[in-house]
């Protein structure tokens, strides 16, 4: 497969992607809606990041209020939710494609409440991992579904901004993780404070599902069910009035295109230029979490444990993985605004490679001291200034306008699955990985992430300043052979 980006930047842009910027008020009411569904991300976040401090206290014995994990069973207890996310990302989308991208939130909402109470009052492990289950198929829904819903909202010229706010929700949701994790370990003590760290995530939970009774359905989603009078009505919501016209009829007439087709599923991949751009997708989402990040992000306080921190010293100063984490995120935001997706994909991939050498050599050659457990959490912090402010802010984005209408959530559904089975194989063997050889584990992750660059420089196609549909007519000329 050979994704040139020239073909797309030649082409002629279209009338809803060269329209004018949106009105102040309109742009407030978006981002208002953006925020309550990016509440979805925060859990995600919160979700993800909240076992890297749990799990040193799960650890202790029963007696001391822990759960007697040893280092497998940290694995499983981390990797479950993981696996759950992989198959909530794969029904997820089937789910918002059939029932709407705003029923399928306020669904997650409820699943992200039941999870978080369930993995705080577990009373072993068995009962933790089937919680961590059922939480990983809302985090893995909505992984799949807010993109999306954030996505087809939003107008071309405000795309890449507002869809990336889901990806600052889900790192603010990790250092609020890491954070609490931090003060409630001081405040509280050893004896089950991890259940205080597990319940905080029922919170925004609440105010997920709460949010999300008021906010519209997707005018693209009504449009594709033939409910193009409510479809221009939300439109009429969100966009300015003189956008709304040529915005409808170029969803309308897409959407008519469309109409004769089946309903997406499966037999859809026997079409070659279907088929190989969810292949491309799944091949971007899987590669994303090979780079090694959700090894740094859960197990953070583990890998300065092992430097030789202690553990309220390690679990404070992963407090700076959340915080350097939310600013590239929020600089990767700004850059979107004056670069492409593809040199910044580009970028990350060179820094992140670089970053796990240095990691790797202060394991393998540096001498156990306080300055080399401070070079690892360096090279960590460096490590996440490109993965979050360059590879993931883009490779969320273009997952979510890469896929046509008609199964965008089944494709992003299946593209998403690929992400989290690629982060549960992580998640599983990094524990016992890095027990049996160290720091050999991240030059593996180097050589990886070495192999992905030249893959991306070879794959990757711009999509800036492209309309959803414009860049789905683009994908069917190209893949057509």
């Amino acid at each position: 497969m050979d994704v040139r980006d020239d073909a797309l930047q030649a082409s002629t842009p279209s009338t809803a992607a060269t329209g004018s910027h949106s009105s102040p008020h309109v742009y407030r009411r978006l981002r208002t809606i953006t925020v309550i569904a990016t509440f979805g991300g925060l859990l995600f976040g919160y979700d993800t990041g909240v076992i890297s401090g749990a799990l040193p206290f799960m650890s202790l014995s029963p007696e001391e209020g822990g759960l007697g994990l040893t280092p497998l069973t940290e694995g499983i207890v981390a990797s479950s939710l993981v696996l759950g996310a992989a198959f909530g990302a794969l029904f997820g989308g089937r789910l918002c494609d059939r029932y709407g991208r705003k029923r399928t939130i306020l669904g997650l909402a409820v699943l992200f409440f039941v999870g978080a109470l369930g993995t705080a009052l577990a009373p072993e492990l068995a009962v933790m991992v089937l919680f961590r289950v059922l939480l990983g198929l809302a985090v893995g829904g909505a992984s799949a579904t807010v993109p999306v819903f954030i996505a087809e909202l939003a107008p071309a010229d405000r795309r890449g901004r507002l869809v990336t706010q889901n990806e600052l929700m889900i790192v603010t949701g990790q250092l609020l993780a890491y954070t609490s994790n931090a003060v409630i370990a001081k405040t509280v003590g050893e004896g089950g404070v991890w259940r205080w760290m597990l319940a905080i995530a029922t919170v925004p939970a609440v105010l997920l599902w709460v949010g999300m009774l008021f906010v519209p359905e997707s005018p693209r989603w009504l449009a594709s069910r033939g409910r193009f009078d409510d479809a221009r009505g939300t439109l009429g919501r969100i966009r300015d009035p003189q956008d709304v016209d040529a915005e409808f009829a170029e969803i309308k007439q897409r959407v008519t295109a469309d109409a004769a087709e089946p309903r997406a599923g499966w037999r859809d991949l026997g079409t070659p230029w279907v088929r190989r751009i969810v292949i491309f997708g799944f091949g971007l989402a899987s590669l994303t979490q090979l780079t090694g990040v959700n090894s740094i992000m859960y197990f953070a306080p583990t890998i300065l444990l092992d430097t030789g921190l202690g553990r309220q010293a390690a679990l404070t100063a992963t407090i700076a993985n959340g915080v350097v984490a939310v600013l590239a995120v929020s600089t990767g935001m700004w850059l979107l605004g004056r670069y492409g997706r593809r040199p910044m994909l580009l970028t990350g991939q060179v820094g992140v490679t670089v970053s796990l050498l240095l990691i790797a050599f202060c394991f393998l050659v540096l001498p156990e001291s306080t300055a080399r457990s401070y070079l690892v959490l360096a090279s960590m912090l460096t490590f996440l200034l490109f993965m979050q402010g360059c590879i993931a802010t883009v490779f969320w984005l273009m997952l979510s306008e890469i896929f046509p209408l008609r199964l965008r959530g089944f494709a992003m559904g299946t593209a998403v699955f690929g992400t989290w089975m690629a982060n549960f194989v992580v998640t599983l063997v990094f524990p016992p990985l890095i027990n049996a050889v160290g720091g050999i584990t991240f030059l593996l992750f180097a050589a990886v992430n070495a192999v992905t660059f030249l893959y991306y420089l070879r794959t990757v196609p711009e999509t800036r300043g492209r309309s959803m549909e414009d860049i789905e007519s683009h994908f069917r000329r190209q893949f057509a052979a």
